[in-house]
């Protein structure tokens, strides 16, 4: 009886019944008044049919305009209703204006290194490609005076961020997805604590609806009395809204402007193998050291305005290193951000270009494997052109659902030629590409249409950087962990699992 009353009582369950209550609420009145009145049954097929039009006509993905057409001609009623509030892939205009304004502002302080570009051109015209693609559309500059590090699993990152942390002399900057409670997060704000102390500047921002089953009781008020100051990213209210679809799954730690890490790690002890739900948990991150942790302390600061509604002067946080001493060289770093604010599908346009440009091979780490046509072909042609692809999945899943739609993606992968890895030990929340021994990516994005097209996300997209050859090492020694998924195993499978597979990839850009 305590478990389901912690289940009924919790924020998360009140503020969801709240809200199911009110679209229950607004199908009802929408359903009823189409079935006692017959012009209003007529007006509803139309503004279906109106709404399908718009849809297809939108700047997105066609399997997304494809699964909302496909509800909204089967059932117009409901269609219409889920369409109105969870239907949008961009921000309001309100929301995104004002987040406009910040990006400008931001924007304005990140200048772009001639000599860094001139370099990469010179030598590889191809990666300079990818790198002007990130910088024109990302707005995101390439950096030559920084240094790379990659590691392999959340423990081994997490030594790091604290070392780095209880360096720290005049700012701290945190952004995560999820915030849950235990030897991580305490270790965390014991050194916040005794930083806040010594006059640093501490900010922390969370995803309100990826923290809402896990934040600790208090946490805001344990915030407030060692002094961090802190911002929930679209807090879960029990309102309808039409932006429930967008959620900060960025992960960046920021310390004085020099350092910077991000990867797949979140504050919560499962990321450091301190609790064990799915085995072992495989994940990945990066340290940058330099000027590219610019980029990174941006990011965080036109999150951190916008939510807070403020302004100020960026320069400030600028790395006074910068004044002192040359920063290290290792070769080419390019921190990128991608958002639903615009219609560029930033972290997926990086990922086609890394496949398009492979000659030997391009190794993958992903968690969910729920690909558009686009990068399915990507994929597909690579391996048909010889390009050694090799893509690593988990073995035990954290979303059954999720998993069930990310196998079904397996054979048509194979049958061109792509080899695909499951995880024995565990979990790979890990999201990395590494190609050809020269380029790679480590960061937040994984491969489905949530992350791809529906949050803000960030990365680091490395040329001839140590980390290179880091994330392709571990990438070998996991596959070495990893069981080969062959295509009997695809093709002998229960047809009812079959059958839940195929409706599953209709509705897969809902999921």
């Amino acid at each position: 009886m305590k478990r389901i009353g912690g289940i009924v009582f919790n924020r998360m369950f009140m503020v969801a019944l709240a809200i199911l209550l009110q679209f229950s609420w607004l199908f009802y009145m929408l359903y009823d008044f189409s079935i006692r009145y017959t012009f209003v049954d007529i007006i509803m097929r139309v503004l279906a049919f109106i709404l399908v039009l718009t849809v297809l006509n939108n700047w997105t993905n066609p399997y997304y305009k494809l699964a909302w057409t496909s509800i909204i001609l089967m059932v117009p009623v409901l269609g219409i209703a889920l369409y109105a509030v969870f239907g949008r892939s961009e921000l309001t205009k309100k929301t995104q204006a004002r987040m406009d304004v910040v990006h400008r502002e931001v924007s304005a302080c990140l200048h772009t290194d001639k000599d860094a570009i001139a370099a990469l051109q010179k030598e590889d015209a191809g990666v300079a490609q990818q790198s002007k693609y990130i910088q024109d559309w990302a707005q995101f500059p390439l950096y030559q005076n920084s240094e790379t590090n990659y590691f392999p699993s959340g423990e081994a990152m997490f030594v790091n961020m604290l070392g780095a942390m209880e360096r720290a002399e005049d700012f701290i900057f945190l952004e995560y997805f999820i915030i849950d409670g235990g030897e991580m997060l305490d270790a965390m704000l014991d050194v916040l604590q005794r930083k806040v102390k010594e006059g640093v500047l501490v900010r922390l921002i969370y995803d309100d609806v990826g923290s809402i089953k896990t934040l600790p009781k208090n946490f805001e008020a344990r915030l407030k009395a060692i002094g961090v100051e802190f911002a929930a990213f679209n807090p879960f209210r029990p309102i309808l809204s039409i932006i429930l679809n967008n959620r900060d799954h960025r992960k960046i730690l920021v310390v004085d402007g020099q350092i910077g890490f991000t990867g797949g790690i979140n504050i919560a002890d499962e990321y450091i193998n301190k609790k064990v739900r799915f085995g072992y948990w495989k994940d990945a991150g990066i340290e940058v050291k330099g000027e590219a942790v610019w980029s990174l302390t941006t990011m965080f600061l036109e999150m951190w305005n916008y939510i807070r509604q403020t302004t100020e002067n960026y320069y400030r946080f600028l790395p006074k290193i910068y004044h002192k001493k040359k920063n290290p060289e290792d070769g080419f770093v390019q921190p990128y951000s991608d958002t639903p604010l615009d219609h560029e599908n930033v972290g997926e346009n990086i990922y086609l270009n890394i496949i398009n440009h492979a000659k030997k091979y391009v190794y993958i780490y992903t968690p969910y494997l729920i690909i558009d046509n686009e990068l399915m072909v990507a994929l597909q042609n690579a391996a048909k052109c010889g390009v050694d692809v090799r893509i690593v999945t988990p073995e035990i899943p954290d979303k059954k659902l999720i998993f069930l739609l990310t196998q079904s993606y397996y054979e048509q992968l194979i049958q061109s030629g792509v080899q695909i890895y499951q995880y024995t030990p565990g979990f790979i929340h890990a999201k990395c590409f590494v190609c050809d021994d020269k380029v790679a990516t480590v960061g937040t994005v994984n491969l489905d249409y949530r992350s791809l097209y529906l949050h803000f996300e960030c990365g680091v997209f490395m040329y001839r950087s140590q980390a290179v050859l880091q994330v392709k090492q571990d990438a070998l020694d996991t596959i070495r962990k990893c069981k080969k998924i062959t295509l009997a195993f695809c093709q002998n499978r229960n047809v009812f699992i079959t059958m839940a597979q195929s409706i599953l990839r209709l509705f897969s850009p809902l999921l």
